[in-house]
């Protein structure tokens, strides 16, 4: 039975390893050679900053998804992606349309706290994240109180986000020097269109 991390104001379930070793290994394998990789592109302070992680947009449609500043049209899913949807499907009994991918090199790349609440997305939607690569520490914090919720995610594992957590929790990837190798997260989405 899942249990939901999250003491109020919304659910986060971790699943735990989804995929064995060698289904992992794969798929690890395969995200590194087949995904259009691109330097991410954030603006700060009115200045273009490009980061050092990179990301893909993926989704059954050309969809316009913009964060940071910045609009990234999604890319035909490929066949890895498409089996991945659908195993983050079945896991979490929701449906997706898009997907968010991310690469860190190794522990010195991470993602600061932030909320996937950008007004394309479905209104209190589920976000599946799926994990493949260097086991990573990751951090909800509470947008009011401050309480911290810290997991380790580990190679092939999922966590799904839903209901109202992205309206009340923020969440980041710390930077970590224990992790020596490439991690890549996957974060099945759905845009929802106008007044979802």
């Amino acid at each position: 039975m899942l249990i939901n991390l999250l003491p109020v104001d919304g659910e986060a379930s971790y699943h735990g390893c989804i995929f064995d070793r060698h289904e992992s290994d794969a798929y690890l394998a395969a995200l590194l050679k087949s995904i259009s990789w691109q330097h991410d592109e954030l603006i700060m302070f009115g200045r273009k900053i490009i980061t050092k992680r990179m990301v893909a947009w993926y989704g059954d449609k050309p969809y316009a998804y913009k964060y940071s500043h910045v609009s990234k049209e999604a890319l035909p899913w490929t066949t890895e992606l498409i089996k991945l949807k659908t195993a983050a499907e079945e896991a979490s009994g929701e449906s997706y349309n898009s997907c968010l991918l991310n690469l860190y090199h190794d522990g010195g790349e991470g993602m600061g706290w932030h909320s996937d609440a950008e007004p394309e997305l479905k209104r209190d939607g589920a976000i599946a994240s799926i994990s493949f690569g260097a086991e990573r520490k990751f951090v909800l914090k509470h947008k009011d109180t401050g309480e911290r919720v810290e997991l380790m995610l580990e190679h092939g594992s999922l966590l799904v986000m839903k209901g109202v957590t992205q309206r009340h929790w923020l969440h980041s990837l710390p930077v970590s020097k224990r992790a020596m190798s490439p991690r890549v997260n996957l974060t099945f989405r759905t845009i929802g269109g106008p007044g979802s």
